[in-house]
């Protein structure tokens, strides 16, 4: 299959995410502009991680501007899987494509730490190939990382399953000790009504080979491209 892995101003998580679905796992992958605004040619599209155009105003504030943007809410339209990583969370949120804000850690420190992710579902494209409460341990780096919703916007995604990871001990646990950001409910990743559309805050490109520590991530870069199968 084919990733769009969309390049901001200021993105710098990019050429991760080619490394992981592109010689890790042996895909197709091509980096999209933020001009551009034809997304046809592409299976999944991965926003990643960084600081697009340096976070001026709020995280993802400016980036949810770009003519990218507008093809991303069409691909995402038509059912095709989406995938926000942290700064890509940040912007999917900022775009109203999922719902919510990710606000400054609760500590107002910068975490860039190993972070255990307790898996939700496993019916999910992002999620086929993990196992039903798995534990995946996937790094965090981010500064504004604190999800946060109106309670019963909260209520709801509970209520309707969207919640996809949650930060947990190692033991599945999900405890406040946990949590490196504060977020409500714990909640590390989450998905639109549809399910197709995954925000994450913890990078699963940075975790796809043993040699660096974990290979967990490459389960949700597998699960999609199994999903398109």
């Amino acid at each position: 299959m084919r990733f769009g892995i969309v390049v901001f101003p200021g993105t710098w998580s990019d050429t991760d995410c080619y490394y992981a679905v592109g010689d890790v796992l042996g895909q197709q992958a091509s980096y999209v502009w933020h001009q551009e605004n034809d997304l046809a040619r592409y299976d999944c599209i991965i926003l990643p991680g960084g600081f697009s155009y340096g976070d001026y105003l709020r995280a993802g504030a400016i980036a949810k501007f770009s003519p990218v943007m507008t093809a991303v809410q069409e691909f995402a339209a038509q059912g095709r899987p989406v995938i926000g990583i942290c700064n890509g969370f940040q912007i999917l949120c900022e775009a109203g494509l999922l719902p919510g804000v990710l606000r400054r850690n609760r500590d107002l420190e910068f975490r860039c730490q190993w972070a255990n992710l307790l898996t939700e579902r496993t019916d999910t494209p992002f999620t086929l190939s993990c196992r039903p409460g798995q534990v995946l341990k996937v790094p965090v780096s981010h500064g504004e990382g604190n999800y946060y919703a109106a309670e019963s916007t909260v209520t709801q995604l509970e209520a309707e399953g969207r919640i996809l990871f949650r930060y947990c001990q190692v033991t599945g646990e999900v405890t406040d000790l946990a949590n490196p950001n504060g977020s409500v409910h714990n909640i590390a990743g989450i998905l639109n009504q549809r399910g197709n559309v995954l925000g994450m805050m913890p990078h699963p490109e940075r975790s796809c080979e043993a040699l660096l520590g974990s290979a967990d991530g490459s389960l949700i870069f597998q699960s999609i491209i199994d999903s398109c199968q």
